[in-house]
Order: C-alpha cells, then sequence, then structure tokens
C-alpha cells in the first residue's frame, strides 16, 4: 500500500461517519485498501457492487438512461446513503456511489471516464473526470480513481488528509458540491410532499399510491400496528401501507436521524409512505380515493369541533374536502385509560358524513397497548 494513502484510511476510520460503498465498471481497489486497513469495521457498513446491467437495474429500482454518468454515480451514492442510514440508524452515515467506463480487454468506441458521488444528509459531492484515452493500463486507470474515491470520502469526512491523484496534462476533474439530494433531506426543505420507503429500504417518490393507509408515529411501531393492517387487508381485500408524517400541529418536524430510525422497524415487514401531513385533509390531498385506517380515539379526534378551534363549520369544511377526494376511515374499537372499549358507534360522527366511517367489531379487534404506554415502560425498565 501506498505509504501516503495508509494514514488517509486510518484518519477514514477514526472519523466519526459509517459509510456504505456502491461501485460498479470500477473502484473495487478503493474497497479493498479501506478493507485493507485495520478499523475499517468502525467505518464500512456494506460494499455493494452490481456489476451486471440487471444487477444495477435491481439495486436502484429502475433502469437508468445511462448506465456510465453523474446521474447513475448519484443515484447509487443515494441508494447507498439509503442502505447505510438503513443499517446505522441514528448514526452519521454516507453512501458513495462510482459508476466507470474503464480500459478493457477490447477497444472502446467511447471516452474512458468514470463519476463519483458521496451524499451526506447535509450534502452531495461529485468528481467528474475523462481519462486521456490508450495512455494507461486497467490499473493505471483503476488507481487514479481509486485516489479519487478517497479523497472524496475524506472530504466528505471533512478530513484533511489527501493522496495525490496522478492527472495527464490536459485532464482536469470537474468537482461540484450541492445540498442534499437524498428524499429525506428534500422532503424536510419541503421539496417534495412524500415518499415511500420500501421494505428492502430503498426510498421513492413515484412509487404508485397505496390503497390504504394505516398512519401513526410509530414511536415506538408495536403488534397492534402489525395486526390491525392484517385485519385490515383481508376486510378491504388490498394491500394496508403504513403512514408516518415528520409533522405535527403541536411539535416540531422529526430530523432526519429520528425519521430513519422509526423506519427501520419496518424493514422486511412493510412499505411505509413518510410525509409532511398532519392533518388527515393533507393526507387525503396526498393519497386520493384511499382508506385511513385508524383507531376509534383517532377518529373521535377527527370529528371533533374543539380539534377546529371549535368550530363545527370547520370540522364540516375539512370532513367535505376529505370526501371530495374520494377518501375514507376504517376505525377500529381501542381501549382507553380507563379500560373502556371505545368503537366506532360510541363516536359522535355527524349524520351527513357517516358514510366515511365504516366500523370494525370489537370482537375482531381491540389493542388496549399503546406507542405512549410502551415508551414508559421502557423508560421504567432503564
Amino acid at each position: 500500500m501506498d505509504p501516503q494513502v495508509h494514514p488517509l484510511i486510518q484518519a477514514l476510520h477514526q472519523s466519526s461517519s459509517k459509510c456504505v460503498l456502491a461501485m460498479t465498471g470500477g473502484g473495487s481497489g478503493a474497497a479493498a485498501l479501506l478493507l485493507g486497513v485495520p478499523g475499517a469495521s468502525r467505518t464500512v457498513l456494506e460494499v455493494i457492487v452490481p456489476y451486471c446491467e440487471q444487477a444495477l437495474v435491481e439495486f436502484l429500482g429502475r433502469r437508468p438512461e445511462q448506465f456510465c454518468s453523474v446521474a447513475t454515480s448519484r443515484a447509487l451514492a443515494l441508494r447507498a446513503y439509503e442502505r447505510a442510514a438503513w443499517l446505522a440508524p441514528g448514526e452519521k452515515v454516507l453512501g458513495l456511489g462510482c459508476t466507470a467506463s474503464l480500459a478493457t480487454d477490447r477497444p472502446k468506441r467511447g471516452e474512458h471516464r468514470f463519476y463519483l458521488t458521496c451524499q451526506n444528509a447535509d450534502r452531495t459531492l461529485n468528481y467528474s473526470l475523462t481519462l486521456r484515452k490508450g495512455e494507461r493500463s486497467r490499473a493505471e486507470e483503476e488507481a487514479v480513481l481509486d485516489s479519487a474515491l478517497l479523497n472524496l470520502l475524506a472530504a466528505a469526512c471533512a478530513i484533511n488528509e489527501r493522496v495525490p491523484v496522478a492527472l495527464r496534462p490536459g485532464e482536469a476533474a470537474d468537482i461540484e458540491s450541492s445540498p442534499s439530494a437524498s428524499l429525506v433531506s428534500s422532503l424536510l426543505r419541503s421539496e417534495v410532499p412524500a415518499f415511500c420507503a420500501h421494505p428492502d429500504g430503498r426510498l421513492s417518490a413515484d412509487a404508485p399510491r397505496p390503497g390504504a393507509l394505516l398512519s401513526g408515529a410509530f414511536n415506538p411501531a408495536h403488534h397492534g400496528h402489525w395486526g390491525l393492517a392484517v385485519l385490515a387487508s383481508r376486510l378491504l381485500g388490498m394491500e394496508v401501507a403504513f403512514e408516518l408524517s415528520v409533522t405535527n400541529v403541536d411539535k416540531p418536524a422529526l430530523p432526519a436521524a429520528e425519521i430513519h430510525r422509526r423506519l427501520q422497524q419496518f424493514t422486511w415487514r412493510a412499505p411505509v409512505w413518510v410525509t409532511r401531513a398532519a392533518t388527515f385533509v393533507e393526507k387525503a390531498s396526498l393519497f386520493p380515493r384511499s382508506v385511513f385506517v385508524v383507531g376509534a380515539d383517532t377518529a373521535a379526534r377527527i370529528v371533533a369541533p374543539h380539534y377546529y378551534e371549535d368550530s363545527q363549520a370547520r370540522m364540516a369544511g375539512a370532513l367535505e374536502q376529505i370526501r371530495r377526494q374520494g377518501c375514507r376511515f376504517l376505525v377500529a374499537c381501542r381501549e382507553d385509560r380507563t379500560g373502556k372499549h371505545v368503537s366506532l358507534e360510541d363516536l359522535e360522527v355527524p349524520a351527513a358524513y357517516r358514510d366515511l366511517f365504516g366500523g370494525i367489531a370489537k370482537d375482531d379487534f381491540s389493542v388496549p397497548i399503546s406507542s405512549t404506554a410502551l415508551r414508559g415502560l421502557a423508560v421504567q425498565t432503564d
């Protein structure tokens, strides 16, 4: 190993950042260098090499327009960042994407080039370089890529060490920095209204909208959520997804690390839509023609004028907007603080909007536990 490389990698391993590397066409040498220095387990969460075309399409969840491009390196980095946040929720993480077209055992008509992107919660760093064709061996081109990749990781981790990149005359790297392109950051900046977290940790803003949603804070998710989703799916004849709003009428928005922590509870279990929709009027505008699966306690708030500035007219206006979006509610029985079972029949639903509410019988479903109670139990046992 080059004596200049070792100190940089040691510094990376001593930083507080953890990363996932996703690379195709090149870059595996840099991954080997990172793993070859003691302490790599503190830094490297995963190395993914979707080398063949189908593997890359499956990893990204879509077919890129070009396989070697800055757009694809950005997509790889974003997917790697999502994986890192999924694997290490609440920690400082980043994702690095690399796509390259380098010298091989047959002549190439196109340029020899590579694109690198490093994605963290705040910034997106891009590095692009076109190499002078035919002047280096494959190993020499890989060495240039490896040096650039390690330097980009160092920049993303705010580490001062750098290694020299052996550029030839006329070669100049294009380096740029921009605000984070992650969907979580974009949602918090109100740049996207919602996105879907798939069970494998992949995030997408253009997934098909679900026909039924179970909304909640999921702090934590518990057996009542899972059981209600299963029963509602059977009653409605469709899959029930979950919805987590990062905003609340009474609280500040959830930070990115907390969003990732809550999403990890759904790993390999169910899709979760993440939104900024604090009210069901907002949710209905995002998910028209959907059924919202709620507990009787939530349904009581939906039809209580108290939550509409004590205005019966405001409450009716909200329900009318929900109706115009083609949405309705499926209400499950809940046990209140006194131990009494509360169902839809116990609620004062205005007659004009009774058609928007369907009930689940107490004998079919009732949950005596809540996320609040579970948090209280966790505090007592700490």
